[in-house]
């Protein structure tokens, strides 16, 4: 552990670079996001840290806490990354914990309510020291503390560059009984869903299970897997559960999360078989919507629609007031939203560095690409393209 004080009143930044140090977090960790604007389940101590032991590859520890009198007041959870741009330089900058292989909305610079004046100045003044670049993917594009350090570090003459990646539509469900949010919807999307659903239990025993033991965790984890592996065969493949690392990252995280009472994995049963499942969790005020599976066998029933349906359900049942389908603007999750939040990827750069030079050049050279298809021949753009990457190589190595 790197202890680096700075000028920020009273404020000590601190870099640990030792997953033992990390894993030691867990109760302070908890404790500030849940004292944070931060809040959310994808920057909890357990999401992260089986991110960090299953998915973090080549990546170095480069958490930053910052204390006052000992007291936990921030945590920049981030990793240092070492890559080559445009396969020439090497280069090394900063990201999020839990920014690679998955879908990890909302991240964010966690700051205890109240110190945002003194633990972002103290953060940006230990970056900037630092000069790596920062790349700090799926933020919310307002009011987030990571656009908060961003900005503090363009004070010191970095540059920050901004790029909108997704959208997460959600259901606010405050105030709402299962009746009156159906009385939201249109009257299609809303009829549909009870025709199927009348028609489901004709046919079929129906039984929509929640996870509640360890034993059940197990076997339903098993369920999801195969599940959702069966939906995505004849669409080119999951990316989600296709391979044994992110499998294992799942199996923690629902262990885990299973004893903190936020675990949300069902199963739907058609006359005791498992058809479909719905893998999500319940942290605050939101039900958030991770993943799900279906057998394809079962599609004509709508049996995917049918287990999303009854989740919202029982969020509204056990006083949930959000339904968050996270990223994505897949039509069916607009069957039932109505709102959306943005997702933006923050890039903040010191003064001359290469990754700067070659996002200018990424740039002009897309713009090049479209004016150029539209009015020169391929072999001219192909030497276009080339002049430009020659440049981004002249520039870096100055």
């Amino acid at each position: 552990m790197r202890m680096t004080p700075v000028a920020a009143k009273t404020i000590v930044v601190q870099r640990i670079e030792d997953p033992a140090a990390f894993q030691a977090l867990r109760e302070e960790w908890d404790e500030l996001l849940a004292a944070s604007l931060a809040d959310s389940f994808f920057l909890t101590w357990e999401w992260l840290y089986a991110w960090w032991t299953h998915l973090a590859g080549d990546r170095r520890l480069f958490l930053l806490v910052a204390r006052q009198g000992g007291r936990l007041v921030a945590i920049a959870p981030l990793s240092l990354r070492a890559r080559r741009v445009a396969g020439v330089l090497p280069l090394r900058s900063v990201e999020f914990l839990g920014a690679d292989r998955l879908s990890s909305d909302y991240l964010d610079v966690i700051v205890r309510r109240g110190w945002e004046a003194e633990a972002i100045p103290a953060l940006a003044q230990y970056l900037a020291d630092a000069r790596l670049a920062l790349e700090l993917a799926s933020v919310r594009r307002a009011g987030c503390a990571a656009a908060a350090l961003s900005r503090a570090l363009t004070q010191r003459r970095w540059r920050m560059l901004e790029t909108p990646t997704a959208v997460c539509p959600f259901i606010d469900l405050s105030g709402h009984t299962w009746e009156s949010y159906l009385g939201t919807l249109e009257s299609k999307p809303r009829n549909d869903f009870l025709r199927l659903l009348k028609n489901l239990t004709k046919k079929f025993s129906v039984r929509l299970e929640p996870a509640s033991s360890e034993p059940q965790r197990r076997e339903f984890m098993v369920h999801l897997v195969r599940l959702h592996n069966l939906r995505w065969q004849n669409l080119g493949g999951s990316d989600a559960l296709h391979t044994a690392d992110l499998v294992a990252f799942h199996d923690e995280v629902s262990r885990v999360t299973l004893e903190r009472g936020w675990l949300r994995l069902f199963v739907l049963w058609l006359d005791g078989q498992p058809v479909a499942s719905l893998y999500g969790f319940r942290y605050g005020r939101t039900f958030y919507f991770v993943q799900t599976g279906f057998d394809p066998a079962y599609g004509r029933h709508a049996v995917g629609l049918i287990t999303v349906g009854l989740t919202i359900k029982s969020a509204i049942a056990e006083g949930a007031e959000e339904y968050d389908f996270l990223r994505g603007d897949e039509a069916y999750k607009f069957r039932w939203a109505r709102e959306v939040r943005h997702l933006a990827t923050l890039e903040v750069y010191p003064r001359g560095a290469p990754e700067l030079l070659y996002r200018r050049t990424q740039r002009l050279t897309a713009v090049a690409k479209r004016i150029a298809r539209q009015t020169l021949p391929r072999t001219v753009i192909d030497r276009v393209i080339a002049a430009r990457q020659r440049r981004f190589q002249i520039l870096a190595s100055r």
